[in-house]
């Protein structure tokens, strides 16, 4: 309920009549100011007339007026500032931690929003929308598409930025991180991780002419030594061989004993292996062609592809690379260094590739919606996951369309 009054509040959507607080003073509203999705009062600077006077600061908003009480506002100074509290049953009065009270209104949620809301919270299909979107304007459609694409990528990004901080500024062993993740394909994500992360990249390097050197580390600190897979085209990586280069170089470099990640094989495809996956990080690393100096270089998704490509992996695989390593690093990096072409670079990436197929795209798809790029099937995941999984149909450009007919 108390979501439906913020989205009330914040598409002014008020009775026609003249609008007064509980006290009976006359109330203008200027400005709903801007929505707080963090802690703190719902909406912050707000301005609103009461009686002609202006006033500027924060709008709280409750079911019940008694649950100021029940979160304990009274005892927080941060809402102290607060000017006008806005409920839906008027069952007590507001008073701030300095003692003031702030001016109260009763907002009417109109039946027509209420039944529609209901609506959508009573249905258990995917998406709850579904009978509105088919009929949506284009325009409209796109526009919260691309709005989805750019906070995906947002978040995707704050995790690299997070791995470069971490990294304290080394955006190469951040890339690398984050292509390892992504490596793990979800049930090894996590675990390809922390190996990424304990991986002495600065040894490795110094043996990067030597595939079997830098098997033998990349192997020997995952662990894996002992499930290496045979490779034809380069039969130099033999268990002996890279037993004895493993032993000689962690002496070398006085590699710790870490923890071998936890690796998963449960209904895991043997090309999914995390010893054949590692191998082929091992010999991308070798030709230098995972770099993020290489990914800055590269001009398209043709020259991407080839070189991640010529570690053995098939193509369906180098696209998941792209959309889930590639793309996020040169966003992150396009923020951090305000290059709005390398961020532009990173969509058209993303705009060049077809579309992931999965349940989600189907969905969608029969709904009347068209899915043809990797840029919309990430939308459409950020979509889902952000949006509809958490029944924020209220945040929702779709849902607000869904209350709004």
């Amino acid at each position: 309920m108390e979501g439906i009054l913020h989205y009330i509040w914040h598409h002014r959507i008020f009775p026609p009549e003249e609008l007064h607080t509980t006290d009976g003073r006359r109330l203008e509203v200027i400005d709903v100011g801007t929505h707080n999705l963090a802690s703190g009062p719902d909406f912050f600077n707000a301005k609103v007339k009461i009686d002609g006077v202006m006033w500027a600061g924060n709008v709280e908003m409750h079911t019940q007026a008694s649950d100021w009480f029940r979160h304990g506002h009274e005892k927080d100074e941060a809402y102290d500032n607060t000017i006008l509290h806005v409920v839906a049953e008027d069952d007590a009065e507001a008073v701030t931690h300095s003692g003031s009270r702030p001016a109260q209104f009763v907002l009417r949620i109109p039946e027509s929003i209420l039944a529609r809301y209901e609506e959508l919270s009573r249905t258990m299909d995917y998406p709850r929308c579904h009978r509105l979107v088919r009929e949506m304007e284009p325009m409209k459609v796109h526009a919260w598409m691309d709005a989805l694409l750019v906070e995906r990528l947002m978040q995707r990004s704050e995790a690299v930025l997070g791995r470069v901080a971490l990294f304290c500024g080394d955006w190469e062993r951040a890339s690398f991180v984050t292509l390892a993740r992504a490596f793990g394909f979800g049930l090894n994500g996590d675990a390809f991780e922390l190996w990424a992360k304990h991986l002495p990249l600065q040894a490795a390097a110094k043996h990067r002419d030597h595939l079997e050197q830098v098997a033998a580390i990349f192997l020997g600190m995952a662990g894996l030594l002992e499930r290496c897979p045979s490779v034809s085209d380069a039969p130099m990586l033999t268990q002996e061989v890279l037993q004895r280069e493993w032993r000689f170089l962690s002496a070398k470099f006085q590699l710790s004993d870490v923890p071998a990640p936890q690796w998963r094989y449960m209904r895991t495809r043997p090309q999914n292996f995390p010893e054949v996956r590692v191998l082929q990080l091992a010999r991308l690393f070798h030709e230098d062609k995972c770099s993020l100096h290489r990914f800055l270089e590269l001009d398209g998704l043709s020259a991407l592809s080839k070189g991640l490509r010529s570690c053995g992996i098939t193509e369906s695989t180098c696209r998941l690379l792209v959309i889930n390593a590639v793309v996020p690093v040169l966003y992150a990096y396009g923020i951090q260094h305000r290059d709005e072409a390398l961020k532009e670079k990173a969509i058209s990436f993303l705009e060049g590739l077809p579309a992931e197929e999965n349940y989600i795209m189907r969905q969608w798809r029969s709904c009347g919606l068209e899915v043809s790029s990797a840029a919309d099937s990430q939308a459409l995941i950020q979509l889902k996951r952000e949006y509809c999984d958490r029944q924020g149909c209220l945040r929702c450009r779709f849902g607000q369309e869904f209350l709004s007919v």
